[in-house]
């Protein structure tokens, strides 16, 4: 590193303030040393300030100035870095870049397997989405109940999952004990030969394949959380979401991901999970929203009673966590850094949730005679279902299409759950089970690969519904026999917060409902 002093030479870029300066440093030293030249200017500037003038109002402009030097370099490194990657043509490339580029398969490797935790990160980001959104959508006497089983559950998923899911959703082909149907590669995570080299996989090492697929199996139990709130007993659940993540999901996830009978017999495709992961999950709530019943004061003498939820800024933010965590969940599925691959995911993720909002805003404004917020959040999260099977085989059109069909589902759905006394106080079901099943099916019309027949994604929809439904509901059923699933009516009026937890999430601001 070039040591900075403060001689004539550097002095007369010093002058030079702003933009001018920036153009003018990295003209003449180039970029880093450009960079060390701002940070020697910006300490200067502040050693030559009178002590008694530093106040905030002083630093505020200081850095203010510093951070506008600070972006117009970064701009300027975009494009001399972009230049410096594209030489011009006919010129020869000088000696030393050509012997510092490392071999073009390491390379990629490296890219691709960076890209896959960046989309691992943008996956557990999601976690935060569904706490916030699940959060607002309830009462605040019920938020730490919420916020604990959503810190929670990315812990129990992966343990479990690095445990035995794992090892289960991807046996192998010398490990299926029943035809293509259960398998068991063995226990824990034993690192395979070249697991972390471009010999496990061209995109990805061993460790960040399992990382990845981990913070999709915690999203199964997440789902099922948000249907069961605000009544269901915090042992209970989480028991629930051992056995769901380490067995349920896991067998299911092997049927397609890991190689088995509908991937082999029906070319069943769910490119990033509608139905693996989403409907998987939303068969789960349903279940339990049956088995539990609605909260108390939600269907008096008959007629529906809307709960509503107590913080609708918290839920929005929730959703554009979520919306943010897709392109992970969905660009990552491509399992590389494969540029077109990727940015065609990403685009057709994008406007399939920004035209189920659209369509859901409408189809709530007609219906409910005024513009729903609830109703916008949860079409945008649809139309991220929705596309999640097929994101990477369909056209643009195609793309807004399945947006639309789902902001439309999603809307009759929450009015049809209500109706039959299926209470779901975050729309999970409609969202993630109706649209899941939506967007696989929809697959079969949309996709351009003609391979994508409308027989084997129904064949896979009805598999995984009658597995996930069954199983989900033994599991529960059992636990209530056991355990009890459900709280006393007296800990569900003053709130779970207090009943399990005895703390509040807004001390000194509790109100207190009978409702």
């Amino acid at each position: 590193m070039v040591k900075v002093e403060k001689n004539y030479t550097y002095h007369k870029y010093l002058k030079h303030k702003e933009l001018q300066f920036v153009i003018t440093a990295v003209h003449d030293f180039g970029i880093l040393h450009a960079l060390q030249i701002i940070v020697f200017e910006l300490c200067t500037e502040c050693i030559e300030q009178d002590e008694r003038k530093m106040n905030m109002y002083c630093m505020s402009k200081l850095w203010l100035k510093e951070g506008i030097l600070g972006l117009a370099l970064l701009i300027l490194c975009v494009g001399v870095f972009a230049q410096e990657s594209n030489p011009v043509q006919g010129g020869a490339e000088p000696e030393a870049v050509v012997k510092a580029a490392p071999p073009s398969g390491g390379s990629d490797f490296t890219v691709n397997n960076t890209w896959m935790m960046v989309a691992t990160f943008l996956v557990f980001v999601m976690h935060l989405g569904f706490a916030t959104l699940e959060s607002g959508l309830t009462r605040a006497k019920n938020t730490v109940n919420i916020l604990f089983k959503n810190s929670v559950i990315p812990a129990i998923g992966l343990l479990t999952y690095a445990a035995i899911g794992f090892q289960v959703m991807y046996p192998g082909e010398a490990s299926w004990l029943i035809a293509k149907v259960f398998g068991m590669g063995g226990l824990g995570l034993p690192l395979p030969d070249g697991g972390e080299t471009v010999a496990y996989n061209p995109g990805y090492t061993f460790w960040t394949d399992f990382l990845f697929q981990g913070m999709f199996a915690a999203t199964a139990a997440t789902i099922v959380s948000g249907a069961v709130a605000e009544r269901i007993k915090l042992g209970s659940f989480l028991t629930f979401t051992v056995f769901y993540v380490a067995l349920v999901y896991p067998v299911a996830g092997s049927w397609t991901w890991g190689g088995g009978w509908l991937a082999e017999h029906f070319n069943f495709k769910d490119f990033a999970g509608s139905t693996l992961v989403h409907s998987v999950g939303g068969w789960g709530a349903l279940a339990g929203a049956i088995i539990l019943g609605p909260r108390l004061g939600k269907y008096v003498n008959g007629k529906l009673r809307p709960i509503m939820g107590h913080n609708l800024p918290l839920a929005a933010i929730g959703v554009f966590l979520l919306w943010l965590g897709w392109f992970g969940f969905n660009g990552g599925s491509v399992l590389s850094a494969e540029p077109g691959a990727v940015s065609r995911v990403l685009v057709t993720t994008s406007l399939a949730a920004s035209a189920a909002i659209v369509s859901a805003m409408f189809t709530a404004w007609v219906a409910l005679k005024k513009p729903d917020l609830t109703m916008v959040l949860n079409g945008c999260l649809a139309g991220l279902v929705g596309i999640t099977a097929g994101a990477d085989v369909v056209t643009v059109g195609g793309a807004i299409w399945i947006g639309i069909v789902a902001g439309v589902i999603v809307v009759f759905s929450v009015l049809f759950f209500d109706r039959i006394k299926i209470d779901d106080p975050v729309g999970a079901i409609s969202v993630h089970l109706i649209c899941g099943v939506w967007g696989t099916l929809a697959v079969a019309f949309f996709s351009t690969d003609p391979g994508h027949t409308f027989l084997g994604q129904f064949v896979g929809v009805a598999a995984y519904g009658v597995f996930s439904f069954i199983a989900a509901f033994v599991l529960l059923s059992l636990i209530k026999a056991v355990m009890g699933l459900r709280v006393s009516e007296q800990e569900e009026l003053r709130g779970l917060d207090i009943g399990e937890h005895g703390m509040e999430a807004y001390n000194g601001f509790q109100i207190f409902i009978t409702q």
